[in-house]
């Protein structure tokens, strides 16, 4: 059995392997191609790992976060398009969600009235930005509640065996 670390600062690939209660070198067998000098090297950050690496991580510690993470703070491209979002319970992502679509509703109509003629003119823009920021909202919810289906599916709290029919 590997020694338990007592580095302060962890990265969340080390707290989500420990969280796991892995070893580096059980993670290493476990994803095959990753050695366990490559998870030291990536949890220490001496290395950013490499997109192939996080898929793998995330199936063997259970944690799909680590995508959405990787993606909106480590990968160039995604730093400028991904938002990062967390775990959060059902009914907060729910609750949030509904808020958003709430706003939303409310200014469907200032939406139109903006885009109708195709142009977006000086006095419209700041309605428009704001709109735009509740789109922007709308999204993290929609994000958040898929990353909250990846994680029960992950935690094996969700059955996926299970389809549902569709009402004619």
């Amino acid at each position: 059995m590997g020694k338990k670390s007592i580095k302060e600062n962890k990265n969340i690939y080390q707290l989500c392997r420990e969280k796991c209660e892995l070893t580096r070198q059980r993670a290493s067998e476990e994803m095959i191609y990753i050695s366990d000098d490559r998870i030291e090297k990536i949890e220490s950050e001496k290395s950013l790992p490499h997109p192939d690496e996080i898929l793998a991580m995330a199936e063997c510690y259970k944690a799909p976060e680590l995508c959405n993470y990787f993606c909106a703070n480590e990968c160039p491209i995604g730093q400028r398009s991904v938002t990062e979002v967390k775990v959060q319970d059902l009914s907060q992502i729910i609750l949030e969600m509904i808020a958003s679509l709430n706003a939303m509703n409310k200014e469907k109509e200032r939406l139109i009235e903006i885009t109708a003629d195709g142009e977006i003119t000086d006095d419209e823009l700041r309605d428009f930005n704001n709109i735009k920021e509740q789109l922007s909202r709308i999204s993290v919810s929609i994000e958040t509640l898929k990353l909250w289906v990846d994680k029960t599916i992950a935690d094996g709290r969700l059955d996926t065996s299970i389809s549902f029919k569709r009402d004619c």
